[in-house]
């Protein structure tokens, strides 16, 4: 008997200290995203830049206008020699959002392009990787797209561009203000869904670079042959 209830004294033992090492884990993981939540909140830009760079290129990621239209004015001071709209709305005409763009009509019809394909930033990404190979777009980039979602758009363009120097240059919404975020809840709401997005985008690109890295090399013909 006294070895029975011995046992099951051990057994509530060692239930008692996985359940305690679980609720530390999680402890932990809540401290780290909280915290991780934080550090993205604060580190967004609060102020456009005054970026004076000359690129080969400029993508607008859609999303608000006010991408469309800074991205357009960089194009029509020359700061890149062609622009890509990503995730346009099939919708929308080329003839009617090329006379709300700051831009000549010549300068639209030689040096503006736009993307039906992507409907989201993933899409985006791949999209604007498609156009920079087509119109040998190789060495740089400006990227123009809200200041919150920035840090993602920065993580995909990232990926499947990697040869090519991505300038940021976050939009700053009215509608969304980032610098008295903790008291405003849609905006803690929104910073928060993007920052969920942001780890969920890194995660898949960290793990495709090391399935990458791990893949074997192709045989001596094959790469011989390519």
């Amino acid at each position: 008997m006294s070895l029975t209830r011995g046992g099951r004294a051990t057994g509530m033992g060692v239930l008692r200290a996985v359940l305690l090492t679980v609720a530390s884990a999680a402890a932990l993981c809540a401290l780290a995203f909280a915290g991780g939540y934080v550090w993205f909140a604060l580190s967004l830009a609060r102020d456009e830049p005054q970026l004076s760079v000359k690129a080969e290129g400029v993508v607008a990621l859609t999303g608000g206008s006010d991408r469309v239209l800074d991205a357009a004015e960089l194009l029509a001071r020359g700061q890149a020699r062609r622009m890509l709209i990503t995730g346009v709305n099939r919708a929308t005409r080329s003839s009617v959002l090329a006379r709300k763009l700051p831009v000549s009509r010549d300068l639209f019809n030689c040096c503006v392009d736009l993307g039906y394909q992507a409907l989201d930033t993933f899409g985006n990404a791949q999209e604007t990787r498609q156009w920079a190979q087509v119109h040998n777009i190789s060495h740089s980039l400006i990227v123009v797209t809200s200041n919150y979602h920035m840090p993602r758009a920065m993580v995909e363009l990232s990926a499947v561009l990697p040869e090519l120097k991505l300038y940021p240059y976050p939009v700053i919404s009215e509608h969304v203000n980032i610098a008295d975020w903790g008291s405003d809840p849609a905006v803690v709401r929104l910073i928060g869904s993007e920052y969920v997005k942001f780890l969920g985008a890194l995660l898949r690109v960290t793990l495709q670079r090391e399935d990458l890295e791990r893949a074997p090399p192709p045989p001596a013909s094959q790469a011989s042959a390519e």
